[in-house]
């Protein structure tokens, strides 16, 4: 375990490098901060915490600089989430309470989250496996051609073209529709299954082609991979910090394109809490000098998807974690509204 003051000694590199992009020396440090002891001591402290591989000395510098495993220190045990000032949060609300669709509120939050943080934000849509059905609306297009529309209640709206074996009339339509939503509307996707799955013997033997057709299209609605849709911005704040990526920024801008590694990036939806990944904690080999905060997001108690940003090691955690946490809960207040 490391000592108080050592700890101290490390919250402070961390802080001077973020701030300043130098390597920090002992003298800078007593210079700076209230360690109240002498440069002589830190330099001490300093070597300790190089044994101990929570700093590191970059080849063309006499200072110090923290590695993946003080970083990892200082998010666990020094760095509390920095609230976000009040009109940073009214601008967040103004922002987002401007929003149109679930397209418009992903957009604006992925653009927010860039801007705040000044990473590459990304967010993920509302997961349809987490989601419950508010309506599922069924149109006639032709005698034997009816739109299904099926509305979650996170404002996700999906679109599908079914072809009946038969003309259907508009009255077994509108039967068909209230029979579906009475059984449906307000339940979870996955247990859609099985409350429809003896709906087609309620009809008559000429309507359960159809019905059965309409089923059949509403469940592969349910399982289609559209749930694991994402968008992100801000890849172009990523050039800001050229000198933060040892070789080329080109694998992270490499795997920022892969849609899998995003996803794994971001964790399971199910987890709602605020994960911090550092470094080489990152799986991908072309993300191991980048961290990543994420964080679930929902319009209740439990998370439908996740968002969160991608930036260089040195990154300002607290400042990162309160913008992350904050553009969450508003979205999902948005989603619980809507």
């Amino acid at each position: 375990m490391l000592s108080e003051r050592r700890l101290e000694v490390l919250r402070a590199i961390v802080q001077d490098y973020v701030g300043t992009e130098e390597p920090v020396g002992s003298k800078a440090l007593t210079e700076r901060h209230r360690l109240g002891v002498s440069p002589a001591t830190v330099r001490n402290d300093m070597a300790a915490l190089e044994d101990e591989g929570f700093i590191a000395q970059p080849h063309t510098s006499a200072g110090r600089i923290p590695t993946d495993k003080g970083y990892r220190l200082f998010v666990d045990k020094l760095a509390g989430v920095k609230p976000l000032s009040s009109p940073e949060r009214r601008a967040i609300q103004n922002f987002l309470d401007g929003a149109v669709d679930l397209d418009d509120v992903v957009g604006r939050t992925v653009r927010l989250l860039a801007q705040l943080t000044r990473q590459v934000a990304v967010v993920q849509y509302p997961s349809l496996t987490r989601s419950t059905v508010r309506h599922v609306e069924l149109l006639s297009l032709a005698p034997a051609r009816v739109m299904l529309v099926l509305i979650t209640d996170t404002g996700r709206v999906e679109q599908r073209m079914v072809d009946c074996p038969v003309p259907f009339g508009e009255t077994s339509l509108a039967d068909l529709r209230a029979r579906l939503n009475s059984r449906v509307t307000g339940r979870r996707f996955a247990d859609v299954p099985q409350l429809v799955q003896d709906l087609p013997e309620s009809f008559e033997a000429e309507d359960r082609g159809t019905v059965s057709a309409v089923l059949a299209t509403l469940l592969e609605t349910l399982v289609e991979e559209t749930e694991e849709r994402l968008m992100i911005g801000g890849t172009a704040n990523l050039t800001r910090f050229g000198h933060d990526f040892p070789l080329t920024i080109r694998p992270v801008l490499e795997a920022l394109e892969e849609q899998v590694v995003l996803l794994k990036l971001l964790g399971e939806s199910e987890d709602s809490g605020m994960t911090v990944r550092i470094g080489h904690e990152n799986a991908h080999e072309g993300l191991t000098s980048t961290s990543v905060v994420a964080v679930g997001y929902g319009s209740g108690d439990e998370a439908v998807a996740k968002l969160g940003v991608v930036g260089p090691t040195r990154m300002d955690y607290p400042g990162t974690m309160g913008a992350v946490r904050a553009v969450a809960r508003y979205v999902g207040q948005i989603l619980a509204e809507s």
